[in-house]
């Protein structure tokens, strides 16, 4: 017997996905609106999800990596991505901190703030040459296998590839074998998405019920003007970057295809976790392979566009709390500069920008007791700034791929 296919409309094979992940996240919201801090108890459901993801992240990225630099026949086209990336990663960091620079003048986050300062924290000293060496090395093999050790996971991908490349056909076994341990794991993470909704819904509901009330807090001033303004940032920068990268047909390409990716880094807070369907989302929009899995796994460690504007954020908060004047160029140099340090330290798991809040205490002087007022800065703002975060990683390939491929890098449809 034979059955018509039905054909559905573009609009459904285009967005059909996310809607359905737009659906679960409004009856998750719900959820938590409803059960309020009770909500918590869907917390584990969103957890199932998010360790899924958690465990297939540390081969997946180790594979996509080596096996996209091993095929790489002429190195010199690693060296113009990784220059080309470094510096979009640059400018993107210094455009998100202007704005927030911009927004805490004509909006001042601390004003009519009264927070009683906890004395008793206990901060150890932020040292710069041993934070380089364990953000880029680990000690010891095994300590490669944790999402907490990701930059010197790709850092050893990376050498794994070189080398593969380098001893030319002897290599060439090697090399087919990380190829196809690569288009396993993206197979994998395509059945775990199928999860993704459930997952999602939970952990909405486990947000809104529990950390919903705290918004209406003391903190809601300085919320007023990050979610705003991550808003605005989300929707005017990143088409005007699709736009630079591709005209028209980028900004359509990039749009149809990152609203999964920016709706799993909204609802788990993590870049890392959000790596598979950002990989999915740059293949789709057309950035050769080359370019994304080398970017995008090594963008959700150092660069957060979003972390960018929360470190602005936190440094105007100190500074309007303890009744200091944020002002001139060296110190809005300063801050820009930390800023930008912030979104190399900060790793891309959630909770991650505890060592960036150190390093903002530590470097401008502030006490220690400053120290929980911005990590629940940190926490309120964790989700949109990791939404930023990630976006930022995807929209970033699309202009080195416009660097390195000219203007007609991106196929027709």
């Amino acid at each position: 017997m034979n059955y018509m296919k039905i054909k559905l409309p573009n609009f459904i094979n285009s967005y059909g996905f996310s809607i359905v992940l737009i659906i679960s996240i409004i009856i998750g919201s719900l959820l938590g609106i409803i059960y309020k801090k009770d909500a918590i108890i869907f917390k584990p459901l969103g957890d199932v999800f998010l360790n899924l993801l958690f465990t297939a992240i540390i081969p997946l990225v180790f594979f996509s990596i080596s096996s996209a630099v091993s095929a790489m026949t002429n190195i010199r086209r690693l060296g113009k991505i990784m220059s080309a990336m470094m510096l979009v990663f640059i400018i993107t960091g210094l455009i998100a901190s202007s704005i927030m620079i911009i927004g805490v003048h004509l909006y001042p986050p601390a004003v009519g703030v009264n927070i009683n300062l906890v004395s008793g924290v206990n901060i150890e000293q932020f040292r710069t040459s041993e934070q380089i060496v364990k953000a880029f090395t680990v000690s010891d093999f095994p300590d490669l296998l944790s999402k907490k050790n990701m930059l010197a996971l790709i850092i050893f991908a990376i050498l794994i590839g070189l080398s593969t490349s380098a001893v030319g056909e002897r290599g060439k076994a090697f090399a087919a074998f990380l190829t196809s341990a690569s288009e396993v794991l993206m197979k994998l993470i395509s059945f775990i998405m199928y999860y993704a909704p459930i997952g999602l819904c939970a952990y909405f509901a486990y947000l809104v019920g529990v950390f919903g009330p705290d918004l209406l807090g003391s903190y809601m001033r300085a919320m007023l003007l990050y979610y705003p303004t991550a808003i605005l940032y989300f929707f005017i920068a990143f088409t005007l970057y699709a736009y630079i990268a591709g005209r028209a047909r980028g900004v359509r390409r990039f749009w149809i295809n990152i609203i999964p990716a920016a709706l799993t880094a909204l609802a788990t807070g993590s870049s890392m976790a959000t790596i598979p369907a950002n990989l999915s989302a740059a293949n789709k929009t057309g950035v050769p392979k080359d370019i994304s899995e080398v970017i995008i796994p090594l963008g959700a460690t150092i660069h957060m566009e979003g972390s960018c504007l929360a470190a602005i954020l936190k440094i105007a908060f100190l500074f309007g709390l303890f009744q200091m004047n944020f002002s001139g160029f060296e110190t809005i140099a300063t801050a820009v500069g930390i800023a930008l340090l912030v979104g190399v330290v900060v790793s891309g798991i959630p909770g991650g920008g505890t060592i960036g809040e150190l390093l903002i205490i530590s470097l401008y002087g502030f006490p220690p007791e400053a120290f929980p007022i911005i990590t629940m800065i940190g926490t309120l703002v964790d989700a949109p700034a990791t939404m930023l975060n990630a976006t930022g990683d995807n929209v970033a390939c699309m202009i080195v791929a416009r660097m390195l491929g000219g203007r007609n890098w991106i196929k027709n449809d």
